[in-house]
């Protein structure tokens, strides 16, 4: 069955990526922004329906108007499930633009690269970050820097949360909840030495994905007068609390090798 579910499920995700390129080369410099972000909208919840995931949004989602989008981080996948509720713009590390054919569409598409090797490369992002929230985007952010199985939340870097705090931007916490097959799991958690096509295999050959995304409330215009890391804090803990509620039902799971 696996075999079976990943033989049809691939070549329908490289198409889709084949397109994602010839769009993105051909119709991109010739539309608006606005265009622009209804098709990396559309691409996600196309994606994400190939795939076999399943996304279910809870909470009111910040939906007009400029916000950064403060989520936990589990999977590759993480970029198109909020995408697939609205065009985001994502923060990513320098290293992913160097990637074959997938840097290239990453950068096309308004990605934010940081090079945490260079002291100004922070400086630089908040700037960056500042003319999309000046053309009313929305931002997606994962502080902890990495992946995690799901079940916690990693600290925080609280660099990044400087522009919006001094922007007075809204700031929305988002967690992130795993299923498969109807319970709590990390079985398509992306982290460690997993390679890439390895999780593709196990995401492109199961059934029963499914992913929470809960909206909480705006962090409140009085903690921004704390500052970054307070805030950082703040969004952190709210994070926390809902990717940790019912945990003691979950099931852990390990990804099959094979």
């Amino acid at each position: 069955m696996r075999l079976i579910l990943f033989s049809i499920r691939f070549p329908l995700v490289l198409i889709w990526l084949i397109s994602c390129l010839v769009c993105v080369a051909l119709i991109y410099p010739f539309v608006s922004v606005e265009v622009r972000n209804a098709m990396n909208h559309h691409w996600s919840r196309a994606l994400m329906f190939l795939c076999g995931v399943k996304i279910n949004v809870l909470g009111k989602p910040t939906l007009q108007g400029s916000a950064l989008w403060v989520a936990n981080h589990v999977s590759w996948i993480d970029i198109y499930v909020l995408a697939s509720v609205r065009c985001v713009a994502f923060i990513a590390k320098s290293e992913i633009r160097d990637w074959p054919v997938i840097g290239w569409l990453v950068a096309k598409v308004g990605t934010i690269f940081v090079n945490r090797s260079q002291r100004n490369s922070v400086r630089q992002v908040g700037t960056d970050m500042q003319k999309l929230f000046d053309h009313n985007m929305v931002i997606g952010l994962f502080a902890e820097g990495t992946t995690s199985r799901g079940f916690d939340v990693l600290p925080f870097h609280s660099s990044l949360f400087e522009p919006p705090v001094r922007a007075g931007i809204t700031i929305q916490p988002v967690a992130l909840r795993f299923f498969h097959k109807g319970r709590r799991s990390d079985y398509l958690a992306f982290v460690g030495n997993e390679s890439l096509l390895h999780n593709l295999w196990v995401l492109l050959g199961t059934t029963g994905a499914m992913v929470e995304v809960e909206f909480m409330p705006p962090v409140p215009v009085e903690q921004y007068e704390g500052g970054r890391a307070k805030v950082a804090d703040y969004v952190r803990e709210q994070i926390r609390s809902a990717v940790m509620r019912d945990l003691e039902s979950a099931t852990e799971e390990e990804p099959l090798a094979a």
